[in-house]
């Protein structure tokens, strides 16, 4: 398969670091030297499946094709205000496609996920065109008075049009279970006879545990895929990697001993965006005119999980 088209939306409050030492104790001066974020894009009026349906129609746009040519909708989230219906059922009929859909959640590697989900299909020969939609609202998991977790996040949607091709050269997942180091939770509703005692925790993040599996993770699956390949760091143009936190992104740079501007950012403008975060980050890159037919693009991606994922692709 290969990527024929972008799309992205980000909600219109930006919220600074100074707006934040408002109300939390903490300034831009201990956010951006330990993250790299300067403010983020944070929801207020919208919602979510209004910026997903949004950024599918950008992504359909950008490829030329209508609604109605898709054969699978495959949408990446790990939370928003429905149950159910899936948010790829929602964007299904926002968008007026007709075609089945599929909700996933893999946290920040929902995108790498995607793709290999889709990549299985073109293989099977089921389908000819696949819509990816990452919608992600992040800032309705934390609790904004925990001043280690709320200043990391920011909301967004990204999506991406598959169609037949070879340009996708590998892709690599894993999973490494650890419950403990990120997670949140929430207490569904009662019955008669539940006897358990259950409580709801907004996100929580063992800080050094990520950023340690995020880069061992990250560093090791792009060098197997490339190893695998037979293709040098040096021959790839683009390192597209997940915008959590910049210096997890400068390490990896270190690892792959790969000049920075290799690896576009938006993480200081956008924060973490879960898995929204790499299609966004694909998106902006194409809309300025970044990429060139036939560069090699290394995507990678880690989170909650653990689990992480990296694919080579050529545009």
């Amino acid at each position: 398969m290969k990527i024929i088209g972008t799309g992205s939306v980000l909600p219109k409050q930006i919220v600074t670091n100074d707006m934040l030492s408002e109300f939390l104790d903490t300034s831009d001066s201990w956010i951006y030297p330990r993250t790299g974020i300067k403010y983020r894009h944070v929801i207020s009026d919208e919602n979510l499946e209004d910026m997903a349906v949004e950024a599918a129609k950008k992504a359909l746009d950008n490829a030329g094709i209508q609604a109605s040519d898709l054969d699978y909708i495959i949408c990446s989230n790990v939370v928003n205000e429905y149950i159910t219906p899936s948010l790829s059922c929602i964007i299904q009929g926002g968008i007026g496609a007709t075609c089945p859909c599929l909700d996933i959640n893999c946290a920040c590697a929902g995108f790498i996920y995607a793709l290999d989900i889709a990549e299985s299909h073109f293989k099977a020969g089921r389908v000819k065109n696949v819509l990816i939609v990452c919608a992600e609202e992040p800032t309705r998991m934390t609790s904004w008075k925990d001043r280690n977790v709320c200043v990391l996040f920011g909301d967004g949607a990204g999506a991406a049009v598959l169609t037949e091709g070879d340009n996708i050269k590998g892709i690599k997942l894993s999973a490494a279970s650890a419950t403990d180091k990120l997670y949140q939770k929430r207490v569904l509703e009662p019955t008669p006879y539940i006897t358990k005692e259950e409580h709801s925790e907004s996100l929580q993040m063992r800080g050094q545990d990520v950023f340690k599996f995020a880069v061992k993770a990250s560093s090791g699956d792009i060098k197997y895929l490339l190893d695998n390949l037979n293709i040098a760091p040096d021959s790839v143009n683009w390192f597209l990697l997940h915008q959590a936190n910049i210096r997890i992104i400068n390490t990896i740079q270190a690892f792959l001993e790969q000049p920075a501007e290799k690896f576009p950012t938006n993480v200081e403008s956008h924060g973490n965006s879960s898995s929204a975060s790499c299609p966004i980050l694909l998106d902006e890159c194409n809309r300025k005119g970044m990429f060139k037919k036939g560069d090699l693009i290394v995507m990678s991606a880690f989170g909650a999980g653990f689990i992480s994922g990296a694919v080579v692709l050529e545009w």
